[in-house]
């Protein structure tokens, strides 16, 4: 064979060496790997209730938020799946906000990301200190428990107090709301007709948490105590302005509490029960924007 010939065909054939090393599967298949890797994550929202309640009340939030793409996470506190027509476990009377926070903790944990975490009522307590535990991305307080450090009195609160407590003897078993009490406290803005639905879903609660709450100028062991320095990423605190039991006055101290990360908002035509009574979808909205500018920065 002529030497031009020979050429030509070493040539041709480095050329089909090259393409095909190009064009391996695996290259092509890792290069793919690196697409999906790259997609971002689902954002995670963690909602807390709060005492007498369950993950039920969070039915009209969860819907709205997995609709708008989050992925959305409603754990039932321990103890807190029993209704009130059957007799409560008798180891509520030992569990603490400790507890509750340990197991919510444990949730979080188990998640591939950092999740936003709504928190109501007692549910927004336990927000405030998964938060100074850098465990969230961001913290909402919807009426939110107070922390170690801010009264929780206020004249309504001590008549929900009242309306909810059968007997003297009431701090040694675990709580049973009244039907009476609920309303007056939280679901008066709510038909009547639905009032006795929703109560008919109430389950019992800690005397040990709620005395941690009401009264944590005696508890030694600091157990509602957050260190706001330590709470530092973007918090959103939302009150009712006919809230009975987080009065706005109380509402505000918490804010002030996280001042240097902390958004106020007000809604006045709301109470406590606030995340289920009509027009809602006013304070889900403010929340999804508010998060939605989180986003963005």
């Amino acid at each position: 064979m002529h030497k031009p010939m020979l050429n030509r065909a070493s040539s041709f054939i480095s050329f089909l060496i090259i393409l095909g090393i190009v064009c391996i599967p695996g290259k092509t298949l890792a290069q793919k790997t690196t697409n999906v890797s790259q997609k971002p994550k689902q954002p995670v929202i963690v909602m807390i209730h709060g005492m007498f309640v369950g993950s039920w009340c969070w039915d009209s939030y969860r819907s709205y938020f997995e609709q708008r793409g989050y992925r959305v996470i409603t754990p039932t506190l321990r103890f807190h799946d029993r209704p009130l027509r059957l007799p409560p476990d008798p180891m509520m009377i030992e569990t603490g906000v400790r507890d509750y926070v340990a197991d919510m903790e444990k949730v979080i944990r188990a998640l591939d990301q950092k999740p936003i975490i709504i928190g109501h009522s007692m549910g927004g307590l336990i927000a405030q200190i998964l938060a100074s535990k850098d465990l969230a991305r961001a913290a909402i307080l919807i009426a939110p428990a107070v922390p170690r450090g801010i009264s929780p009195i206020s004249w309504t609160g001590i008549k929900s107090f009242w309306m909810n407590r059968q007997r003297l003897g009431h701090w040694r078993e675990p709580l049973r709301p009244t039907f009476e009490g609920a309303v007056y406290s939280s679901l008066y803005l709510l038909p009547p007709d639905e009032q006795k639905k929703v109560f008919d879903k109430f389950t019992y609660e800690s005397p040990r948490a709620a005395w941690e709450i009401s009264f944590w100028y005696f508890d030694r062991q600091k157990t509602t105590f957050v260190d706001e320095s330590k709470v530092i990423c973007p918090v959103l605190t939302i009150v009712g302005g006919q809230d009975r039991l987080t009065p706005p006055a109380i509402a505000r101290k918490i804010h002030d509490k996280y001042k240097v990360v902390s958004t106020y908002q007000e809604f006045a035509r709301h109470s406590h029960f606030i995340i289920a009574e009509p027009d809602w979808e006013e304070v889900a909205k403010s929340i999804e924007t508010w998060i939605t500018g989180l986003e963005k920065i």
